[in-house]
């Protein structure tokens, strides 16, 4: 008997999630001598690296790596309840917020259950619907964005989760405040919201939508967010969910003991109150975004406005203007697992990087 014979027979067909490429990686396969000569603007990492005050407590804490993290994150949930305003025990912590995902799909998904998500919203949800044997229900975007009303159109009496993307990976663009509460108005009682906010922070404040009041309302949502994006924190892997605590305890029961590391949550505790880094963020990225889409209008590309730190660009062949840019030294992501052949979605870099992405851009462009 073969392996795959002992194996369960779904296990082969299941998808596989294509992540942006590492520096290191293309280095070696395009015969680079030297990695630096690449530019990564392929996975919306944070341009402008760790956050400052994460560095200093990590440095601190080198000595005390030969003991196991707190497997419940308690300090680190507790500053966290402190800055969101909600109890600890609504936050479960995560590697990433993919881990978090993953609960979700262990505690409310399996072969007689149903997920809705948007045509174009971050493919990881449907890989993890799959895993655990629900259908996933596919509902088209309007103009790049969710349509709220067509995803509650759209759940049936087996749905048991909703993914909201918002901002939303990989179009970059964000459902406002009040079309979510009209959303969340009509959601129906057998239905967990899950609003992921992976780029929330990004934007200032005033920007941002309150989908925390309906936790605090305790209605049936958890937002997942993460520190890898704003915070610079992504080789880490570290996020975090927050809602009520009765779904809070039943995640907790799928979570393996130690799933995040003493060296991430030490860095998170510290990066909660880096909010220098975080305007510099923000700064960087708005500069960033004003500058690629000025370039795109003057090199007459179509692109998706964003509310994140990535912005999406229709090139032609997509796929194929991603290889070439490669040759060149600089990895973006092709859109074409999206359904979106046509488009390169690019991470906003430093004012060097992004200078260079469109000089190679305009430079591939020529040859198509």
């Amino acid at each position: 008997m073969t392996i795959n014979e002992l194996a369960r027979p779904w296990v082969a067909g299941l998808g596989v999630y294509e992540p942006g490429r590492p520096i290191e990686e293309v280095a070696r396969e395009m015969g680079f001598d030297d990695a630096s000569e690449i530019i990564k603007l392929a996975s919306n990492e944070n341009a402008l690296g760790v956050s400052p005050k994460a560095v200093v407590a990590m440095k601190k804490s080198v000595r005390q790596m030969h003991l196991y993290p707190d497997g419940g994150a308690f300090y680190l949930r507790q500053a966290l309840g402190k800055r969101l305003n909600v109890s600890p025990d609504q936050i479960i912590t995560g590697a990433g917020s993919n881990e978090l995902i993953e609960f979700i799909g262990h505690v409310f998904l399996d072969a007689s259950t149903s997920m809705v998500m948007a045509d174009r919203a971050f493919v990881v949800y449907k890989l993890v619907a799959d895993m655990f044997r629900a259908r996933t229900i596919k509902v088209p975007m309007k103009n790049f964005t969710h349509d709220l009303d067509a995803m509650l159109a759209a759940v049936t009496p087996d749905t048991r989760v909703i993914f909201v993307s918002n901002p939303n990976n990989p179009t970059g663009t964000m459902v406002d405040q009040a079309a979510l509460d009209r959303f969340m108005d009509r959601i129906p009682d057998h239905v967990l919201v899950a609003f992921d906010e992976a780029y929330i922070e990004l934007l200032p404040p005033v920007r941002q939508p309150d989908c925390l009041k309906y936790v605090r309302a305790g209605r049936k949502v958890i937002l997942l967010r993460t520190f890898s994006k704003t915070y610079g924190l992504a080789g880490l892997r570290i996020g975090y969910g927050v809602a009520s605590e009765d779904c809070i305890k039943l995640l907790q029961r799928v979570r393996q003991p130690f799933n995040t590391t003493a060296m991430a949550q030490i860095a998170a505790i510290a990066a909660l109150e880096d909010d220098e880094f975080v305007n510099r963020t923000r700064a960087m990225t708005q500069d960033g975004v004003a500058f690629f889409e000025a370039a795109f209008n003057k090199m007459k590309l179509e692109y998706v406005p964003t509310c994140a730190n990535f912005i999406m660009v229709k090139v032609g062949p997509g796929r194929e203007i991603f290889d070439v840019m490669q040759r060149e030294g600089v990895i973006v992501r092709p859109m074409d697992p999206y359904g979106l052949p046509e488009y390169i979605r690019i991470t906003i870099g430093t004012r060097a990087e992004n200078r260079r992405c469109i000089a190679v851009l305009k430079k591939v462009l020529k040859a198509f």
